[in-house]
């Protein structure tokens, strides 16, 4: 099932699929290791949902969920 990261439940793990932003922005996602085949678990939300932090190859990035709607993934069973 396919989903944008930014509807990924908190604690869930996933699979980027693609990156659909601004060139710049997606460039900057690739460079940050966000990039097709990529696992990803969301790991935590703010208090109102906005920004949100997930595992990337070892590392937490926090998007905004304005930025996570552009990356599409496949989550895991």
């Amino acid at each position: 099932m396919n989903l944008s990261l930014a509807s990924l439940p908190l604690g869930k793990a996933a699979e980027v699929v693609s990156v659909h932003h601004t060139p710049e922005m997606q460039i900057r996602l690739f460079e940050l290791g966000m990039t097709p085949g990529c696992p990803v678990r969301c790991i935590y939300s703010a208090p109102g949902g906005d920004p949100r932090a997930y595992l990337v190859r070892g590392t937490v990035l926090a998007l905004r969920n304005a930025d996570a709607k552009s990356v599409e993934v496949r989550v895991w069973d």
